[in-house]
């Protein structure tokens, strides 16, 4: 009898935990209302080469941007674009007013406190820009320097979370977008920018400013797109895309297109 009993209640547990289950994922309507409404809405920053930034026709550009509209046009909807401020931008998601942040969006763990996010995509790292016949070469070298950055970017996070970096500074300024924090760093106006590796070494390609980036660096981080917490099945959808896109060579095309070579390590 004891046997039994036993029996029945693990049939019960089971039954209950694949009931909640399956109530939690008919709750999770993200992938269907993005398919009902026929758009994939993305959030960013449009100041961000190479992910997502305005050409000279003022049309919003970048790898991101190429890479969302493949992953939306597999998904049968419209990539829509929304320029966001990159300040508010968890607001911007947590209100719905956008489906995601994609847009060099690197992955930290105050980030995940109140989103969840896909797989990663890309690899980088923070680093210092400075000019090029300036005479630092260490972060070390920065002490008593002002030091520039994005506000709200992950760039400031490693500024805080470099041991002994941000005490040793003069100042940190911030700034509203990387381009202006750079302009600032060509007049004289601070003796270097934080920002992320990738974003720097194209700036730097692009634009024939004499600018350098240190070697030494602040952070590791991996870019990652964003998603409201209960968002998990656009979330998986997005991934489930990104890997078909990775196995059949198309991520690689497109980041040939912007890098000149894949870097991404999406199911590497």
């Amino acid at each position: 009898m004891k046997r039994l009993l036993t029996l029945l209640l693990v049939s019960l547990m089971a039954f209950t935990l694949a009931a909640a289950g399956a109530a939690e994922s008919k709750g999770d309507t993200s992938l269907d209302d993005v398919v009902a409404k026929g758009t994939f809405i993305l959030g960013l920053d449009d100041s961000f080469p190479p992910m997502g930034f305005r050409d000279e026709n003022n049309e919003i550009v970048g790898f991101d941007i190429d890479t969302a509209r493949e992953v939306a046009s597999r998904m049968g909807v419209e990539l829509v674009t929304q320029p966001i401020d990159w300040n508010s931008k968890e607001q911007e998601l947590a209100t719905g007013n956008i489906d995601c942040i994609w847009n060099g969006f690197t992955v930290t763990p105050e980030r995940e406190k109140v989103m969840i996010f896909s797989e990663p995509y890309l690899r980088n790292a923070q680093v210092v820009v400075v000019r090029a016949d300036s005479p630092y070469n260490t972060l070390a070298d920065l002490a008593g320097k002002s030091i520039g950055v994005q506000a709200g970017s992950s760039a400031q996070e490693a500024i805080d979370d470099t041991e002994g970096f941000k005490e040793s500074l003069k100042e940190v300024v911030e700034f509203k977008e990387n381009l202006t924090a750079l302009m600032d760093l060509e007049i004289g106006g601070v003796d270097g920018v934080v920002m992320d590796l990738v974003v720097a070494n194209y700036s730097i390609q692009t634009s024939g400013k004499d600018f350098r980036v240190l070697d030494e660096t602040l952070t590791e981080e991996e870019y990652a797109i964003g998603f409201r917490k209960n968002d998990v099945a656009l979330r998986d959808k997005v991934n489930s895309e990104l890997e078909a896109m990775a196995a059949d060579g198309t991520l690689a095309e497109i980041s040939a297109d912007w890098f000149g070579t894949d870097i991404t390590v999406v199911g590497k």
